[in-house]
């Protein structure tokens, strides 16, 4: 609302107080004093409850809300894949230490590790090195918070033809301030080794970063390189601090893992559930080309689950429709995915005897995860993506009825307005607004027909620059508004999730 618009609703409401205590003067001349009794019920008896799956969270790998935030690894690139299998790769953010005459290093499809096969080649070129020697070091992302008198697990995999006498150390950003050191002194390295330790940290230093270096002349081939704090929640690799925060909101749900992150601009870039389970070293990682960086994918679907079951919140699984932002597969092929699906489903809820099941055993959690909700893809139900009503998504709704028939199903398609046409349990609402449309939202659903699927809110935002910026209280009062307006609606209807 403008100043202009605000002046001239508050004129406005001062005109009708004042008309309105001038007829109850006139009245009260007429008429006498008179008392009104305004009677309140607040008992439990009176009140409407507001369904527990109200509130919940939706998790996206967006702005390194994962890699770099709730996932406590701290080496960013740890195996030097982000520029994919090809040579040479880029290694950012990972720096040399040293100047062209001391050390050269390039990137090599040498790795041990069939599906991440770049590795780092440093060849050390200086017989009487500087001190301290050279080598490479990685900022992790903006620099590695380190706290005096925790310990951080390091572990990374060497080859040589030599011995091999390396001094793995944290320092602060400026490399002047060491805070830990290990030295790793081997000379039965000629076929990869993983070498493991922890370095105690003596000092605090928001912005460290992780050194690897040595004196002695020679070629030291390294990939996936891990550090971790040993301290994370439950063991299970997030960062307490913001794990007890998320559980402070006390959520009811976990959406992951997007969001556009599970479409890609491209199939090829979209998020690949199979190639982010098994051991962190051999997952291939991949570009998330609508946020434009590299995930190694440390954070994977175990990994969510994991998450979820550790915030007692019921998983939504978002899974990839065989469509992308700009490209999609004709239904005739879209077998592969249906199976990707189902194998998906068995992963989380299959026994531990199971194929895939048994793959989730295997990595930690022979217990079943109580998967009951997925999405048939994210906003794949518009115009440019026709495929989604025509066949996609009968194709993936038959199959996981047939196979998990209490798994609820989400569609895209928007069904607030007008009956859908398809077989559906929920249906998913976006919506990125103006703070004045958002806030007129408020009443969206009340003329909402009362049978049928539910809506399931699962991304609302204040998005215009002249409203939102960095932040303002415009927005957030907006949004609150639009909030309310599902907490009411929601104590008179049927069940409807959204996050928060």
């Amino acid at each position: 609302m403008g100043t202009k618009d605000a002046a001239a609703l508050l004129a406005m409401l001062c005109s009708l107080l004042l008309l309105s205590l001038s007829c109850g003067c006139l009245a009260a001349e007429s008429e006498g004093a008179q008392t009104a009794l305004l009677e309140v019920d607040t008992s439990w008896k009176a009140a409407r409850k507001i369904p527990q799956t109200l509130f919940g969270l939706f998790f996206e790998e967006i702005n390194h809300a994962g890699a770099g935030g709730l996932w406590a690894e701290l080496v960013s690139n740890r195996g030097f894949e982000a520029g994919g299998p090809y040579t040479p790769s880029n290694i950012d953010p990972w720096s040399i230490i040293g100047d062209e005459s001391s050390i050269y290093v390039k990137t090599e499809r040498a790795s041990c590790f069939s599906r991440n096969i770049i590795a780092l080649r440093m060849e050390v070129l200086c017989a009487k090195c500087p001190a301290g020697g050279v080598g490479i070091y990685n900022p992790g992302f903006w620099g590695m918070n380190i706290e005096e008198g925790k310990s951080y697990n390091l572990v990374m995999y060497i080859r040589s033809l030599e011995s091999v006498e390396l001094t793995a150390s944290l320092t602060c950003s400026d490399g002047l301030q060491n805070i830990a050191a290990a030295v790793i002194v081997d000379t039965n390295v000629s076929d990869w080794r993983k070498i493991e330790m922890q370095l105690l940290a003596k000092g605090t230093c928001r912005t460290s970063r992780l050194e690897l270096t040595t004196s002695k002349r020679g070629v030291i081939w390294i990939d996936q390189v891990s550090l971790i704090p040993s301290e994370t929640y439950k063991g299970h690799g997030f960062r307490k601090e913001l794990i007890h925060m998320l559980m402070d909101l006390k959520p009811r749900f976990l959406r992951f893992p997007g969001g556009t992150f599970v479409e890609g601009k491209l199939l090829r870039n979209a998020f690949r559930w199979r190639e982010t389970i098994g051991p962190w070293e051999e997952r291939p990682g991949h570009y998330g080309d609508v946020w434009n960086y590299w995930t190694d994918d440390g954070l994977g679907y175990y990994e969510l689950l994991q998450l979820a079951e550790d915030l007692g919140a019921e998983p939504i699984w978002v899974f990839n429709a065989g469509i992308s932002r700009n490209d999609q597969v004709d239904t005739t092929a879209l077998a592969p995915f249906v199976k990707d699906v189902l194998d998906s489903l068995e992963f989380a809820r299959g026994s531990a005897k199971s194929t895939w099941g048994s793959v989730r055993a295997a990595m930690g959690h022979p217990e079943q995860f109580p998967l009951k909700y997925v999405a048939v893809g994210n906003e794949d139900c518009d115009n440019t993506k026709p495929f989604y009503l025509t066949g996609h998504y009968l194709k993936f709704y038959n199959a996981i009825r047939e196979a998990y028939p209490d798994i609820q199903i989400i569609s895209n398609c928007d069904g607030s307005s007008e009956p859908l046409d398809h077989p559906v349990d929920l249906y998913d609402f976006h919506i990125y607004t103006n703070a004045n449309d958002l806030f007129l939202k408020k009443d969206k659903f009340s003329r909402t027909s009362r049978t049928g699927p539910k809506v399931f809110v699962s991304e609302y935002a204040v998005t215009d620059e002249g409203d939102a910026g960095k932040g303002s209280l415009l927005a957030s009062l907006a949004e609150a508004a639009f909030l309310i307006g599902l907490e009411v609606i929601s104590s008179t209807w049927h069940v409807m999730l959204h996050s928060s």
